[in-house]
């Protein structure tokens, strides 16, 4: 399978898994899982085949670990803007974690913190590489710290993902840390 389709695929399936499952009439449970039959059936009935191989490659391949298979089910690892529990417990996390953005952001970033957005949670990354690429995807990334351990005391709740993704509802600016170039 060559990249351009793998992530052609990969794209497809978090629009599908994490976003809009109605618009090829997928019904996730309340955690999010599918059927992986249902869902090649969904795909293919929509134009966009996939088979169970192409499926089973970019859940692999996948370098952020976005979906996760259990038995005959697929669900997305976070990310999602419908309405579901991923069954996450609650996590201490490291004493800093990491935000990738770019300087258009930063405004807003500094008036009202990192806020959800259209997601469920603020996305969080345990290293600044990861936010890097993360922020790098809409730009040039500038990398914000966060005083996880600060926020972690005052009661903020935090989980991590089965792919090492962490997750808060929110982060005031007061526990931000801003590159001082910017």
């Amino acid at each position: 399978m060559d990249e351009r389709r793998t992530v052609k695929v990969s794209k497809y399936l978090s629009k599908h898994l994490r976003h809009q499952p109605e618009r090829i009439g997928l019904t996730l449970d309340e955690a999010g899982w599918v059927e992986i039959d249902a869902l090649l059936a969904a795909t293919a009935a929509h134009n966009f085949r996939i088979t169970r191989e192409e499926l089973d490659h970019v859940v692999a391949a996948n370098d952020k670990q976005r979906f996760a298979i259990e038995g005959s089910r697929i669900r997305a690892s976070q990310g999602h803007s419908v309405d579901v529990d991923l069954g996450l417990t609650p996590a201490t996390p490291p004493p800093y974690l990491f935000h990738g953005t770019v300087a258009r952001s930063l405004d807003a970033i500094r008036a009202e913190g990192l806020r959800p957005m259209n997601r469920h949670d603020v996305h969080l990354s345990p290293d600044r590489e990861t936010a890097t690429r993360v922020g790098a995807r809409r730009g040039r990334p500038v990398v914000l710290s966060v005083d996880a351990a600060a926020m972690h005391r005052d009661g903020h709740v935090f989980h991590v993902s089965a792919n090492g993704v962490w997750l808060t509802r929110a982060v005031p600016p007061g526990y931000l840390r801003f590159p001082s170039s910017h």
